[in-house]
């Protein structure tokens, strides 16, 4: 097979110091036999996709200025408008926008009221958030983040769970081997789903893992994951109950009696919160909270050129190096039951 040259942008460490906390991009040509495989550099193991994205960090890490911008071949993008919700929709393989490395405790999310929906790091009452790490977890115990072209209406009341969407992306906890980067795109393999209410909210967790995972030919369904993983699945729904306990608040609760439900459910969520994204991008569905800046959602009356786009990311501070990690994000907390 004749190799394959690519350029591409892949991010390498600026110090040894900071190579956990920090990285810039530089440009490295890197020759593949096939688009479909992992190629490692210094930094990190990245997947080329047939549609490659790049994440593009600015600000400095760890404080309200940090932002990581996404791009195609084209230009700048939205992680939440402009990457297709499937990376295979033949093989029902979706796109993960990865929002939080496993191990990491800083709460990064995509942010829907900012142009071009950067993934930023979540404030409330105007201090970082950071979660905390309750007995025996460190950080999040699995990659996080959400899936593209998604949206939980908070208009529509869910029948199974009798609560409002959430008014974001649908959330995915990627169990795979790989711990992956920040801003990475990741074909997953959807293999069910937990419906937790936060704050009077339905949260659909999609339990999904990287389809190039070794393990990921024994995955097919929820039942899968026990055997194949056995305790996980017990590990996530206890953390989700507890994740915000050092924060003051109580525990959170699921629908469902915390039972996940099957692939098959999973995916009739997921086109369901597609349907949903269509008619918010379309314009059809009322929320002004939520930028719906894209360059490529068709018929939509927010779509822009790339120009403008290119210009949201160019007001972006440039990179800088990470803030200090505050001193509580290493403590452990001990609740006694649930």
């Amino acid at each position: 097979m004749p190799l394959t040259c690519v350029r591409v942008s892949v991010l390498i460490p600026r110090s040894l110091s900071v190579a956990r906390r920090f990285v810039e991009p530089v440009n490295r040509t890197i020759y593949l036999k096939s688009p479909q495989k992992f190629f490692t550099t210094a930094a990190t193991a990245r997947h080329i996709n047939p549609k490659m994205f790049i994440a593009e960090e600015r600000g400095s890490a760890y404080s309200p200025d940090y932002r990581v911008y996404f791009k195609d071949e084209n230009g700048p993008i939205s992680p939440l408008h402009d990457i297709p919700l499937w990376a295979d929709a033949e093989k029902g393989l979706a796109n993960m926008v990865v929002e939080v490395p496993r191990w990491s405790n800083a709460k990064m999310e995509i942010s829907l009221g900012e142009p071009l929906n950067p993934i930023k790091q979540d404030v409330k009452k105007g201090a970082l958030r950071f979660v905390g790490n309750v007995f025996p977890h460190h950080g999040y115990i699995w990659n996080y983040g959400a899936l593209p072209q998604t949206w939980e209406n908070p208009q529509h009341v869910d029948p199974g769970t009798q609560a409002r969407g959430d008014n974001d992306p649908i959330d995915v906890i990627e169990i795979g081997e790989r711990v992956a980067a920040r801003g990475d795109v990741v074909p997953v393999k959807i293999l069910g789903t937990l419906a937790l209410i936060d704050e009077g909210e339905t949260d659909w967790k999609l339990i999904a893992v990287d389809a190039r995972d070794p393990n990921a030919d024994r995955l097919e369904d929820v039942a899968d994951v026990e055997r194949v993983f056995p305790g996980l699945l017990r590990a996530t729904v206890e953390w989700f109950r507890s994740y915000k306990v050092p924060d003051g608040k109580p525990p959170n609760r699921f629908a469902f009696d915390a039972e996940p439900k099957d692939a098959a459910f999973a995916r009739r969520v997921v086109e369901e919160t597609h349907e949903f994204w269509r008619g918010l991008v379309s314009g059809s569905a009322a929320a002004d909270d939520i930028s719906k800046m894209n360059v490529s959602a068709p018929d939509s009356p927010h779509r822009v050129e790339r120009s403008a786009a290119a210009a949201a990311l160019a007001a972006a501070p440039p990179a800088a190096l990470p803030q200090p990690l505050p001193p509580h994000v290493d403590k452990w907390h001990f609740v006694s039951s649930l």
